[in-house]
């Protein structure tokens, strides 16, 4: 699915309209709060509802789990499959930290939690995991339906502003709530009209945040004007992206501006890094990968007087899109053999799009400002999750274990730090 397609409206089911202003007097049991109504504060609040805490959730949206609900559209892929080492090898540097956390929620157990929410699963072709029902909305529901039965309490249309003079909780309609433990749930900075926009960073400012950036994101690339009115749009399907060593089979989507989709989204964090280092990142697109070099210069010899591009949709049996690419390298001036641009065509990419247009989020709160139990280190009380912390991982189910995996560790860390 193009980002495109992500970021248009959803129509909302009844049942995630949820109340907006509350009563905030406290409850017997100690009073937690979470701020953020995605997957990782639904986790954190479900984990210390059941440990016995009377939890409140605060949400700055009109309803829960706006992202989760928009990246379910196409079909929720939950999880992924795939051996356990190469599964964490996924999170890249965060790996070491984020272990212990995937190993206390597995995509196993995420699996056993969905069939507890009636929302069975299945493993795709590729590894991937999705529920049965294939959508976001009916386990959202179902969940939602857990939370309220387990005593959770939500407050939407509150936006968190920071603390009191007296510590509590703070919102921008004056409401002040006080929390014996807090967890902070509030996203990244990608899909900033879903409700995450960053701006809790300016709230701590004593703690060391990487800077938020882009992640699965597409990039810029110069095209010609006739390349880009031509081909944006179009997709390059079963082609293999590969950049600084690695090599990531998929589909590539043209845009006016660059490209996206799954391949490049896989490279993102490389090329990101390359751009940042050197002001731009060099991807090759072999657009015939089921066949060699040599096969493919063998079809393409004796085209006679045949137009270049009859050769190559004849011969070569590239789509339009691809050979407009191929096109595009040589008025630029690459004089390379056919077969050898079709095998390895070169992209320059300049900038990465930005953040309002990224699946994710990289960066965040520095892993060194966060105990084993993801508590602040500076704010005894205060534990963060989900997209706040500084990882990042492909598309493919890793995100949302990801996020799940920690707003349950944040859960148990607040459990923990009260009963001690």
């Amino acid at each position: 699915m193009r980002m495109v397609d992500l970021l248009r409206p959803v129509s909302l089911p009844p049942a995630q309209m949820h109340k907006g202003a509350m009563d905030m007097k406290h409850p017997a049991a100690p009073a937690v709060a979470v701020i953020g109504g995605g997957p990782a504060g639904l986790m954190a609040a479900e984990t210390m509802a059941a440990g016995g805490l009377a939890v409140t959730l605060f949400e700055r949206m009109p309803t829960l789990g706006r992202k989760f609900l928009m990246a379910g559209r196409g079909g929720l892929n939950i999880t992924h499959a795939e051996d356990g080492r190469k599964f964490l090898a996924r999170y890249g540097a965060a790996a070491a930290w984020m272990a212990p956390h995937l190993a206390e929620f597995s995509p196993e157990m995420l699996r056993d939690w969905c069939a507890g929410l009636g929302q069975p699963t299945f493993i795709g072709s590729s590894g991937r995991v999705f529920p049965t029902a294939m959508k976001a909305s009916p386990l959202l529901r179902a969940w939602i339906k857990r939370l309220e039965g387990l005593g959770v309490r939500f407050v939407t249309r509150a936006d968190w502003t920071g603390w009191d003079g007296q510590s509590r909780l703070r919102f921008a309609n004056g409401e002040v709530f006080a929390a014996a433990a807090t967890v902070l749930a509030l996203g990244g900075a990608s899909w900033p009209r879903l409700g995450a926009d960053g701006g809790w960073t300016a709230l701590l400012p004593d703690v060391a945040i990487t800077p938020l950036r882009p992640a699965n994101c597409g990039f810029r690339v110069p095209w010609s004007a006739h390349f880009a009115q031509r081909f944006a749009g179009q997709p390059l399907k079963r082609i293999i992206a590969s950049c600084a060593g690695q090599d990531v089979p998929g589909e590539v989507m043209i845009t006016a501006e660059g490209i996206e989709g799954g391949a490049v989204y896989a490279l993102s964090a490389v090329a990101r890094e390359l751009i940042a280092r050197d002001g731009v990142a060099g991807i090759t697109l072999d657009l015939r990968p089921d066949m060699s070099a040599e096969a493919l210069a063998g079809r393409i010899a004796g085209g006679g007087r045949e137009s270049v591009s009859n050769v190559l949709r004849k011969r070569a049996g590239l789509a339009p899109a691809a050979i407009g690419l191929v096109q595009e390298a040589r008025h630029g001036g690459n004089t390379a053999p056919l077969a050898a641009l079709i095998k390895a065509l070169p992209l320059r990419l300049t900038a990465a799009f930005g953040l309002a247009r990224a699946i994710s989020t990289a960066g965040g709160i520095a892993r060194a400002e966060l105990d084993e139990n993801l508590m602040l280190r500076r704010h005894p009380g205060l534990f963060a999750a989900g997209e706040m912390l500084d990882w990042e991982a492909p598309t493919g189910g890793y995100l949302l274990q990801a996020c799940l995996a920690t707003g349950r560790a944040a859960g148990l860390g607040v459990s923990a730090w009260r009963a001690g």
